[in-house]
């Protein structure tokens, strides 16, 4: 036998009595509170594809407006069955949990992490030191080759202007 949302305790479909306790917009207690998704367990979602399946064609509609669902809810919760997906799946929007990591492998993968990390670091620094001393030759060079002009070419150092 099957459990309507009424029997079992749970707000009505049609929405209750609204008329004694208004907290719209307009009212003195302020806003509505944020409405919940709801969400429904296997045996719920496998109880109601059941009795909309049994139920001839023209209570199809009563129980979905019974319960508060939409058609899109069994033909999916059906595929779902069929598929094999609602044995133990508390809720198709959450998936199960990963199973934990070992103290271990969190600790291998940190270090990889961090090795990973070192080892572009030291890239990057041989690549600045291979520039560095490519530059360090070229002034070498210059300076040689500045030497090797005559003196005269050579630039006066700055000094006092001689007086006549």
């Amino acid at each position: 036998m099957f459990v309507s949302t009424e029997e079992r305790g749970g707000a009505p479909a049609g929405g209750g009595d609204v008329s004694s306790s208004s907290s719209g917009p307009r009212s003195a207690g302020g806003p509505s509170p944020r409405p919940t998704r709801r969400s429904f367990s296997p045996a719920y979602k496998l109880a109601i594809v059941a009795e909309y399946e049994n139920a001839p064609n023209g209570e199809k509609g009563a129980v979905l407006r019974r319960e508060g669902l939409y058609s899109s809810h069994v033909i999916e919760w059906t595929r779902a069955r069929d598929a094999g997906a609602l044995e133990g799946v508390a809720d198709s929007r959450r998936p199960g949990e990963r199973p934990k990591r070992s103290v271990e492998t969190a600790e291998l993968e940190r270090l990889r992490a961090r090795n990973a990390k070192l080892e572009t670091e030291l890239t990057t620094t041989r690549t600045a030191l291979d520039i560095m001393g490519k530059a360090h030759a070229l002034l070498e060079q210059l300076s040689e080759s500045a030497d090797e002009l005559e003196p005269s070419r050579a630039p006066k150092p700055p000094g006092r202007p001689r007086k006549s």
